[in-house]
């Protein structure tokens, strides 16, 4: 008999859990959630045996290598590097029967209840739903996997928990034997998780911080929620060749910070090898530019391409308003940061305007996983899944399958189509000295979609990905 292989480590007593979820019954709208806690937390009060599931076979068979052709004699190559982008550990082949996985999720468990079991409003506070819904995410995937035969050893952080943070379970050693690290985690916990990671080098997966935090000369995080620097990178070269005939310009305010965007922006042109590619005009607006300023820029016989560098709604809105008095004269396409997902651009001066936003996530929950997550929501909790819930089973699913199919150091294959749930994953090495530094900083994903901003839906642009 094996133990059941979740871990569950939490600040509080059963017997207070008892009492909460008496008075959380009460709720009509959070009711279905505190179900998942209940079965979150009986598992610190009692052991939960089952027999080991029955292993599935292993990896897909590789297929045969066709009988290559006769080469004509070569010139003298530089020898490739042995050791996969020059980390050791990454060419070791490390196999265990069971693997020890931590997952760090924001559950606020201790502010939810800092002064009493009662809930406020008798409801969970909305900031407290994000983390929920990651953790049922993650635990959706482990049970799909569990019926696989995977054996894994779980333990689940609230990382915002007092007494459970980052620091702390580093200082107890909770972590020594971990073999895969997955967070929803942002500042100031990335950095010394990232640290300890690189010390015991194992493998952290940060699933939704589209930041890297500072962190250099770690090869062992993984990001998979992709950097503003990654985004514009990405827009920028889509609209050099989306558009045969273009006026490109860069929209930005007057902060250091949005100058610094708008360097990138301009520094991926100048690298990009494309014999087609339109200079970029770069335009510093303030409340005080005026109509006569800004059309100096625009030209009414080919699209102006308007990259928007402002990430809050109110800017970009601010901007938006100044442009749409003039879309009937100069045809417009506007791209915006990837902040703009969950912006509404509702009013009436925003209709007839072209709009786009980047993205690393694009999931139109027509496959077969998202039905499966959305049908057991609207079963359980009677709800609609968010995107943590998905990005929260994503992450799960596909790096544990890489960590049971090639063992703890994954990292010479971490783009497998045949893992993709439903983000197609581009992880790649990032050096933030390209001539001089032979270690990755980390690796990132670098798949970025661009999607159109429309009535009742998205659409994605570059279908190609």
């Amino acid at each position: 008999m094996n133990v059941k292989a979740f871990v569950i480590r939490y600040s509080f007593t059963w017997n207070d859990f008892c009492n909460y979820r008496h008075h959380m019954i009460r709720s009509k709208t959070f009711v279905r959630l505190t179900l998942a806690l209940t079965g979150i937390l009986l598992l610190q009060a009692c052991g939960i045996f089952r027999p080991a599931p029955a292993k599935t076979d292993g990896p897909p068979p590789e297929l045969s290598k066709p009988k290559p052709e006769e080469k004509k004699p070569e010139e003298p190559k530089k020898p490739e590097a042995k050791v996969p982008f020059n980390v050791p550990a990454f060419a070791k082949e490390v196999k265990r029967s069971t693997y020890n996985v931590a997952v760090f999720a924001p559950l606020y468990l201790d502010s939810v209840f800092a002064t009493s079991l009662d809930i406020p409003g008798r409801t969970m506070p909305r900031y407290v739903l994000p983390g929920l819904e990651f953790y049922e995410g993650v635990q959706l995937a482990l049970d799909s996997l569990e019926k696989q035969g995977v054996q894994l050893n779980v333990q689940v952080f609230d990382n915002k928990a007092r007494g459970n943070d980052v620091p702390t379970v580093i200082r107890n050693r909770q972590l020594d034997a971990t073999d895969l690290i997955i967070g929803a985690v942002s500042t100031p916990e990335l950095k010394p998780l990232s640290d300890f990671a690189r010390e015991k080098q194992i493998n952290l997966v940060s699933a939704t911080f589209p930041n890297d935090g500072g962190i250099s000369e770690n090869p062992f995080l993984l990001i998979s929620n992709s950097t503003l620097r990654s985004h514009v990178e990405a827009i920028q070269d889509y609209v050099q060749k989306g558009f045969a005939n273009k006026n490109i310009l860069v929209i930005r305010r007057g902060s250091s910070f949005e100058a610094s965007i708008a360097g990138n922006i301009k520094a991926a042109y100048e690298r990009m090898q494309y014999d087609k590619k339109s200079r970029i005009r770069e335009v510093v607006w303030s409340d005080a530019t005026t109509d006569a300023q800004l059309t100096q820029y625009l030209l009414a016989d080919r699209p102006n391409i308007c990259i928007i560098t402002a990430l809050d709604e109110a800017g970009a809105k601010s901007i938006l308003r100044k442009l749409a008095m003039h879309k009937t004269t100069y045809p417009l396409h506007v791209f915006g940061m990837p902040t703009w997902d969950v912006m509404k651009f509702k009013e009436p001066e925003f209709e007839g305007l072209t709009l786009y936003y980047s993205s690393p996530y694009y999931n139109d929950k027509t496959d077969v996983f998202s039905r499966y997550i959305s049908e057991y929501f609207k079963r359980v909790y009677k709800s609609r899944p968010s995107d943590m819930a998905f990005k929260g089973f994503e992450q799960t699913w596909y790096f544990i399958k890489l960590l049971t199919q090639d063992g703890v150091y994954f990292n010479k294959d971490l783009n497998k189509p045949g893992n993709r749930v439903y983000t197609s994953f581009n992880f790649q090495p990032v050096y933030l000295d390209e001539e001089k530094d032979e270690v990755p900083a980390y690796f990132e994903n670098k798949n970025i979609y661009i999607i159109q901003k429309g009535d009742s839906a998205d659409y994605r642009m570059n279908t190609n990905l």
